[in-house]
């Protein structure tokens, strides 16, 4: 470790001291923030893998039903049903802090009807598309809300991780270095002081001897 560049003066070593106190209840509060995020990381990691997966699956088959319509249905046909869409979603946005991160929050509400076409034109196939579009839609807004959780909680993780590492082995270890070496310095000039207050005492002793 490194001493640091400061008077080796009592003053200096209160100071130093004082800061050193400081620099442990830092680390010892970042640490315990640190695992606060990484606990909450990993719920928001287990939470977003399920969805994900849910979300995938379900996905696939809406999309399954979607391929197997368009072979079956002409074109016009699919373009028409699409035409005039009366389903309407309103998605809310807001912000709340989680240890001093900026946690993302969505409110959904869904609105009208998802088949904006007549039945009798379409194949069932077309109609199970659509049923299984909408009902995933919902937990699609809550993956990426889920995700933009872990991502921002994933950047804090580390920023507080370097500032743990930073002080735990340099700032503090820096500190206890520069402490030990003044009142090293401090000891020796104490000693230096009364083996000289000591030597004026003999020499005024052994010159009240020769008077």
């Amino acid at each position: 470790m490194a001493i640091l560049k400061v008077n080796p003066t009592r003053i200096a070593l209160l100071g130093l001291k004082k800061e050193l106190k400081v620099a442990k209840k830092g680390h010892k509060l970042l640490k315990d923030k640190r695992d606060g995020l990484v606990k909450k990381f990993m719920t928001v990691i287990y939470e977003a893998k399920s969805t994900r997966e849910s979300v995938e699956e379900r996905l696939g088959a809406a999309f399954d039903s979607y391929s197997r319509a368009s072979a079956m249905t002409a074109a016009a046909t699919l373009d028409s049903a699409f035409l005039a869409p009366s389903a309407k979603i309103d998605l809310g946005v807001s912000v709340k802090s989680v240890m001093s991160v900026k946690i993302p929050e969505f409110t959904v509400e869904k609105s009208g009807s998802a088949f904006s076409y007549g039945l009798y034109e379409t194949t069932g196939d077309l109609d199970n598309a659509i049923v299984k579009f909408d009902d995933v839609i919902v937990d699609i807004l809550r993956l990426a809300e889920l995700e933009k959780t872990a991502e921002n909680l994933a950047e804090e993780i580390e920023k507080t991780r370097r500032r743990v590492s930073a002080l735990e082995n340099v700032r503090i270890p820096n500190l206890e270095d520069t402490i030990k070496f003044i009142t090293m310095q401090l000891d020796e000039r104490n000693r230096d002081a009364v083996v000289s207050t000591m030597r004026v005492k003999a020499m005024i002793l052994a010159k009240e001897e020769n008077s």
